[in-house]
């Protein structure tokens, strides 16, 4: 879409309150467009005061403002991720993606309900948040548009990077907070902090050049180690340390506990960006990675290795979707749909080491599922496992073995 096209219609924005934000409001006002902004209550870590969005929205020329509030959304959809353990390229918990599912699943609502028919957002056209914006948009409303103004020709051309924006808000007199030196980016909620671009595109730049927001760098972290003990449920968290919470206070104590013995702070990633780039990230996710390292003790004890393979594949395969866009899409809904009985098995209260960025397991309790049994695996004595019973399973192992010894073996090993 172009801006001419939203010449004197109502238009929703999922807004932030930051540069962009504020930028792109004021510029589609100017154009004639009527921008109702929606800012969503992810407990975003770096923003103070999220109720005085709407008027620094107001401001920017929004005829309409308000906050919709999006944690319990966010906590259950971050369980999600951390059940399925989808960490995208081995490092990365997905944090801002599935954040991006919520927030556009809250704002369509309030637009569906206000008749507008066109969703815009500041996301640049080089990286992954266009992306999921615009296929959720798809599949969970296909009649609104989604308009980019990054992606429109006049507003790249008035607007070349930050500098600019800085200089078109300081001319107007917008409440922006932005300045042009800032060093890196950061988009933030409760599951986790995405800093990203400025000084970070160069390597050389290490990861510590970033303040954490969520905790502290592992070599601040206290002297002491701290034990944690998570209760699992069903798949589900519902005890630190004893106490019971919901499970939205169960994330916030997680990255409380373990932020502050530098878990889960700096997480380094360069990744594979969904629109064919590399990208540097350095995260924070210290609930998460708390949580999920509990969860991944579990799923130790109930898979058995054919459900193993199983899971691993549904792991990898749910994590790419969250990162290019397709949370709500039928490969996404029928992955879930297979971990539900793994999920159901997942009961057990976990006890972990929390020392200076590192997770140590502790010990395990009250895991009625569990297929371990010290008395089948010990190496000390016979127990219900005879020793003697593995004669008769060597030699059926030891039939193929043979017949490739006799027939492939040499064919493969041949010295020329």
């Amino acid at each position: 879409m172009r801006y001419e096209e939203l010449i004197g219609k109502d238009i929703g924005g999922a807004v932030s309150g930051g540069l962009d934000s504020c930028t792109t409001t004021a510029w589609l006002r100017e154009r004639g467009a009527r921008p109702h902004c929606f800012v969503v209550d992810l407990g975003q870590p770096d923003e103070t005061r999220l109720e005085d969005i709407p008027a620094r929205m107001l401001a920017c020329g929004a005829v309409e403002a308000a906050v919709i509030p999006g944690q319990e959304a966010l906590a259950r959809a971050g369980l999600r991720v951390i059940q399925a353990q989808a960490r995208y390229e081995g490092g990365y918990w997905n944090t801002t993606g599935i954040a991006r599912y919520v927030t556009t699943a809250l704002v369509l609502r309030e637009l569906e309900a206000r008749g507008i028919d066109v969703l815009y957002h500041g996301a640049t056209g080089r990286g992954n948040d266009q992306v999921r914006f615009q296929l959720a948009a798809a599949m969970l409303a296909p009649q609104i548009k989604v308009y980019a103004p990054w992606r429109d020709p006049a507003f790249v051309e008035q607007f070349g990077g930050r500098a600019e924006m800085i200089a078109y808000c300081a001319a107007r007199g917008l409440p922006v907070r932005a300045t042009a030196e800032k060093p890196y980016s950061t988009d933030a909620n409760f599951l986790g902090l995405t800093h990203e671009a400025g000084q970070l595109e160069s390597l050389t730049t290490p990861a510590a050049h970033v303040e954490p927001g969520m905790g502290v760098w592992a070599w601040d972290a206290p002297d002491r180690p701290e034990v944690v003990t998570i209760r699992w449920e069903a798949g589900e968290p519902v005890a630190i340390n004893g106490q019971a919470m919901p499970l939205v206070e169960i994330f916030h104590t997680a990255n409380r506990l373990a932020g502050a013995n530098g878990v889960g702070i700096g997480i380094h990633v360069v990744e594979n960006r969904f629109v064919g780039i590399k990208s540097r990230g350095v995260y924070e996710a210290p609930g998460m990675e708390l949580l999920g390292t509990s969860y991944a003790y579990l799923l130790q004890l109930i898979l058995d290795r054919r459900a193993r393979d199983l899971y691993d594949a549904l792991s990898r395969q749910i994590a790419t979707q969250i990162y290019q866009g397709y949370w709500f899409d039928l490969a996404t809904t029928a992955a879930l749909a297979a971990l539900a009985p793994i999920t159901a098995l997942a009961t057990g209260t976990v006890a972990l080491r929390l020392y200076k960025g590192n997770l140590f397991f502790e010990g395990i309790e009250d895991a009625p599922h569990s297929l371990y049994s010290a008395d089948i695996a010990s190496m000390e004595r016979i127990g219900s496992f005879d020793h003697v019973d593995a004669e008769g399973f060597l030699r059926v192992l030891g039939v193929s073995a043979r017949t490739f010894a006799e027939r492939q073996f040499s064919a493969l090993n041949r010295t020329e």
